[in-house]
């Protein structure tokens, strides 16, 4: 490729915050939940970067990118079935993971059954010029003449959705995964938590305490594993950890009378590097309140917080359907 760019190139990364932050300079996309990956386009040759360097180009072979000289920042994302239309719905992060498949001829299924789209939202290169320095708001003013020409159309590419105001950017706080607040002065800066804030979803529900898992340390708790009722049936939907040192040794104790016995070690975990994971099984008597940010395939898929204990709130009340809220 002869781009003014070449691969690999550091994506530009967000600052986490808690709340949006406001004033002129800013504007606001919603947080999607897919892969980052960065477009370089040279003629008829299209390479698909990861955010850790790697090729991704292998495993979406639906995606396709008009001839030209360019290079785009975005993310591929699959929608959810209920939900295939431009700029609409939650992304289904679990079909998305599917894609990522050794089997050629699986990856091939999967581009016509579950379809990925290519949002763009940063232009990093056009023609001869690397535009790394231009202020994001020409970025973003080129990156949407480069996608209205009509070379793009019926393309898999999508320019991300944005507002100016953090008023018009609340909702995503509750129905996306979250809302990017980026400052129209600020340059590209590749690796740089600079210029760009995520302030993600947080969700809140009631579970069951339906066991806990030991520490690293001797005598402690290290996570409370999560139930919600389906019916009749408790179902465990993921884990609650980041507890303190202090809550970790106390935990023992106070859990210690509703044990029935039962313990175990579940299947490996591919996040544990091989470990299984020894648990100990609680009558489901227990109720606490947690935040979390995401659930996938049924599950709660990154560690829910505690907030508090619900003394006051009959197990039986904490059902599955809080999940689709």
């Amino acid at each position: 490729m002869s781009l003014p760019l070449s691969p690999p190139i550091q994506p530009e990364l967000a600052l986490s915050r808690k709340a949006l932050p406001t004033g002129e300079d800013y504007v606001y996309e919603v947080k999607l939940d897919g892969f980052r990956c960065i477009a370089f386009v040279d003629g008829d040759d299209v390479f698909l970067q990861s955010r850790n360097g790697k090729a991704l180009g292998r495993y979406f072979p639906e995606l396709t990118f008009p001839p030209g000289r360019y290079v785009l920042d975005g993310e591929i994302v699959v929608r959810g079935e209920d939900t295939q239309r431009a700029h609409g719905g939650r992304e289904d992060f679990d079909a998305l993971g599917q894609r990522v498949h050794p089997a050629a001829s699986r990856v091939q299924r999967l581009a016509a059954e579950t379809p990925a789209v290519y949002v763009a939202f940063d232009l990093l290169a056009y023609d001869d010029d690397s535009w790394l320095e231009e202020p994001f708001a020409q970025r973003r003013a080129g990156l949407e003449r480069l996608l209205g020409d009509t070379h793009f159309a019926g393309a898999p590419v999508e320019l991300m959705v944005s507002v100016d105001t953090p008023q018009a950017a609340e909702r995503w706080l509750h129905e996306a995964e979250g809302v990017i607040a980026k400052e129209r002065s600020a340059p590209y800066l590749p690796g740089q938590r600079k210029g760009m804030v995520k302030v993600k979803r947080t969700r809140t529900i009631d579970a069951v305490v339906a066991g806990w898992r030991p520490g690293k340390e001797p005598d402690t708790v290290g996570a409370l594993i999560l139930g919600l009722y389906d019916a009749d049936e408790l179902r465990v939907v993921g884990h609650c950890s980041g507890l303190t040192a202090k809550v970790k040794r106390e935990l023992v104790g106070f859990l210690a009378p509703y044990e029935t016995g039962e313990r175990g070690s579940a299947d490996p975990s591919r996040w544990s590097a091989g470990r299984d994971l020894e648990w100990v099984a609680l009558r489901p008597e227990l109720v606490i309140e947690i935040d979390f940010d995401h659930v996938s395939a049924g599950r709660i898929r990154h560690g829910a917080k505690l907030k508090r204990w619900r003394e006051d709130k009959p197990p039986r009340e904490c059902t599955v359907d809080q999940l689709a809220s």
